[in-house]
């Protein structure tokens, strides 16, 4: 079993028998820690959390245990039930709460689950943040007193509020939008996404087309929207002549999208290609991790805006964000962070302004993608021990190849080549692997990049 603390939050796998990982009892010891923290973290009066939760199996047990420990602790919930992350996120400040948990384990296998911590801006927890949190002694936590049943429990339905706030968005070219008449596939994954996104898609005039969009968390793949999980989406895509596919993980803060020919558009692009439309017309910054493509910095620099390469982590792009005072930013992996709504990547406001492009442009999604900067991106990922030392193999890397231009170390090592390649190398913040990503103007030279890199950790 498994338990894994980090930026990201708590994640662990789920035992029948309710044993090691992310069992009951380290929920309510997560909890109350996040508990303790948050209120010595502000010192409010304020005593409102906002806690909701995807579509996986073991949510709903999940999500009642968050609750009965908040109210226990004298904390009133505001419990937005079947919801996704960036619509709690949202919901901290226009609820005016202390803090948020979002129950999910994002991408992660049907197995996992766990608890996404969020400060009162409604942002996950800088690194600061996270480890004060992780310093709290049990002993000391476990001091809360379960001291009043005065506190309450609010349900909200938050669907409404977060669909309403993108169509305020004068970026989203409703009318547009409408008069494409688009015709697109959405897979829900089973989960927040199989409600939410249909809701959005209706409102701006989309026939939409429903594949695994019943909410229950019996996933139908693999939830990591990754090419190799959705070839129903794309086989369905072409057979139903629809305009293009949308997929995102069980959560919704990720997003990509399948071409009308059942190519894929690339999670990477999801990002580019929304940078592309908002940097046409308003000049700024972007943002985003070390293992995000080039091309962000392409078109950034193209259009005249300074681009900036944080460590991975949505608390880490957003940071950065904020100080660069970035425009638009995200990761790689089609998280789309868009501040005229929220700090937060969000799948939601992510299509209706990729929506918004495609109708202005008035072409296809391939079309689209053949307007971009072509890279290749190759992923990879090893499984180790723990104790599993990356750090010897980061004071070496300089010497297992050649033609670096510079390395850069705030998060693992990322490797940059003079012939405008990369390989980023990196312990994962949500499983007890090594993630290798390369990318190069050919297929050949990335996947060469990662097959040197497996070689030298392997002989480590």
């Amino acid at each position: 079993m498994v338990l894994i603390k980090s930026i990201s939050g708590v994640r662990g796998t789920i035992d029948n028998n309710d044993i090691g990982g992310l069992s009951s009892i380290a929920i309510k010891d997560s909890v109350e820690q996040y508990t303790f923290w948050i209120k010595n973290e502000y010192n409010l009066e304020n005593n409102f959390i906002v806690i909701g939760r995807d579509g996986r199996v073991s949510g709903k047990k999940i999500l009642s245990i968050v609750s009965n420990v908040l109210i226990n602790l004298n904390v009133n919930v505001v419990n937005l039930n079947l919801t996704t992350t960036p619509s709690v996120q949202m919901a901290v400040i226009s609820e005016n709460c202390i803090g948020g948990i979002m129950v999910s384990a994002s991408h992660n296998p049907i197995n996992w689950n766990g608890l996404k911590f969020l400060n009162r801006e409604g942002e996950f927890l800088t690194k600061k943040q996270s480890d004060s949190l992780y310093s709290i002694e049990k002993k000391i936590f476990k001091n809360l007193k379960e001291i009043s049943l005065n506190s309450s429990e609010n349900n909200l339905d938050y669907s409404e509020i977060h669909i309403s706030s993108i169509l305020k968005l004068t970026d989203i070219k409703i009318d547009f939008i409408k008069k494409r008449k688009f015709k697109i596939v959405v897979d829900g994954i089973n989960s927040s996404g199989g409600i939410y996104v249909p809701l959005l898609l209706e409102k701006l005039g989309v026939d939409v087309i429903k594949l695994n969009c019943i909410p229950d968390g019996n996933f139908a793949h693999n939830p990591e929207p990754l090419p190799k999980n959705l070839s129903e989406l794309s086989k369905l895509v072409v057979s139903e002549k629809a305009d293009l596919g949308i997929a995102v993980d069980p959560d919704v803060d990720r997003l990509v999208f399948v071409c009308e020919d059942g190519s894929f558009f690339g999670e990477e692009y999801t990002i580019v290609a929304i940078a592309n439309y908002l940097l046409s017309y308003k000049k700024g910054n972007t943002v985003c991790n070390l293992s995000s493509s080039n091309a962000l910095k392409d078109i950034t620099i193209l259009n005249g805006g300074n681009h900036f390469y944080s460590p991975v982590g949505e608390a880490n792009v957003v940071s950065l964000m904020k100080e660069k005072k970035a425009i638009f930013g995200g990761e790689g992996s089609g998280g789309v962070i868009f501040p005229d709504l929220h700090y937060g990547r969000d799948a939601l406001v992510g299509i209706a302004l990729f929506l918004s492009y495609l109708s202005l442009e008035s072409i296809k999604t391939s079309e689209l993608k053949d307007r971009l900067p072509k890279y290749y991106m190759l992923k990879e990922k090893i499984t180790v021990s723990k104790d599993f030392n990356l750090d010897y193999f980061n004071s070496k890397c300089q010497y297992f190849f050649n033609d670096i231009s510079n390395i850069i170390f705030i998060d693992g090592v990322r490797i940059n080549f003079n012939c405008n390649s990369w390989v980023h190398i990196r312990k994962s913040n949500t499983e007890p692997i090594i993630r290798i990503i390369s990318e190069s103007s050919s297929e050949e030279k990335a996947n060469k990049f990662i097959k040197d890199v497996i070689k030298n950790l392997k002989n480590i």
